[in-house]
């Protein structure tokens, strides 16, 4: 039988585990919790750029080249921006771009931002609407480069993530209330699960949500396993700059530095089997109870579905 999972993702690495999983389990078992530090207003647009990854990657209609937007886009409303002088640094897709209108319509309506996400979802195909934000309240990731501090989608996106990162705050997370389906999910959750996303600003803004780490501290009294996956293959970031980040922060490129930038968060660490050596083995042992080795690497539809079944059975064999 199946785990109700609740999935913590960001990124490109969270919504291809997040399609693995998906697809692992029995429809409305798996509620993921998207990270909302990557929303941002653009065009006097709201744009929630990591829920949107993972709605285009679980209907299927994702670029894959890319890992972000949409597959066959045009582009006739960004060269026109560029035309006019607006902001083209950002590339929306024409078809793209009528989600963030249509969303942002709702919300000026008086929509709720979970609420309004979900009817998105159910439109382009997912009945069960299971991506879930992490807060309804505006949280958003800045950086501090050696230039000054910069939000996060220009320093990502227009500055291509080149500036060093010297330190990073989420804006808004004072008041930032966990919206109640994210509580409902993890509360009736069996399992949860980090997804293989950047620790430092995908995962760490969902953490500074009030009421995220509680609801998982009440869950695992009730005895729910916290499961992650290491992005970090081989000392490098698969993909973004999770691994420039760590060693910036002071930290190794490397699972144990993924472990100690969210420190007594996993009871199981997935870890790339070709990485796991004995030395690794020992580094991760104070930080983390119980390693396993995987195949972590998803570099197609097999691998994300292959990645699932493996951290199931992670799950499984510790129960």
């Amino acid at each position: 039988m199946s785990p109700r999972v609740a999935l913590l993702a960001g990124g490109v690495g969270g919504a291809k585990l997040a399609d693995g999983l998906y697809r692992a389990l029995p429809q409305g078992e798996l509620s993921i919790i998207a990270n909302p530090g990557d929303d941002f207003e653009l065009h006097g647009l709201t744009i929630c750029p990591d829920h949107d990854t993972l709605l285009y990657t679980l209907t299927g209609l994702g670029d894959r080249q890319r890992g972000w937007g949409l597959a066959g886009e045009s582009w006739n409303a960004l060269e026109q921006f560029g035309k006019i002088g607006a902001p083209d640094w950002f590339r929306l897709g024409d078809r793209d771009l009528a989600l963030h209108i249509h969303r942002t319509a709702l919300l000026k309506s008086g929509g709720r931002l979970t609420e309004v996400n979900r009817e998105l979802q159910r439109r382009l195909g997912l009945p069960d609407a299971p991506i879930l934000m992490a807060t309804d309240d505006p949280l958003r990731t800045r950086v501090r480069t050696p230039e000054g501090w910069m939000e996060f989608q220009p320093w990502f996106v227009g500055a291509q993530a080149k500036p060093e990162v010297l330190e990073v705050e989420f804006v808004g997370a004072q008041s930032a209330r966990v919206s109640a389906e994210v509580t409902e999910a993890i509360l009736s959750a069996e399992l949860i699960v980090i997804a293989p996303s950047n620790p430092l600003i995908s995962i760490a803004p969902i953490l500074a949500v009030n009421g995220v780490r509680e609801a998982i501290a009440s869950a695992r009294t009730r005895g729910v396993q916290v499961i992650g996956v290491s992005p970090i293959v081989a000392g490098k970031a698969i993909k973004g700059p999770a691994d420039r980040m760590l060693r910036a922060a002071g930290l190794p490129s490397s699972p144990a530095g993924v472990a100690r930038a969210l420190p007594g968060l996993f009871d199981t660490l997935l870890v790339e089997e070709s990485d796991l050596t004995d030395a690794l083995r020992a580094e991760l042992a104070p930080l983390v109870p119980r390693i396993v080795g995987a195949a972590t690497v998803m570099h197609d539809d097999d691998a994300r579905l292959s990645l699932a079944r493996q951290l199931l059975q992670a799950a499984s064999d510790a129960a």
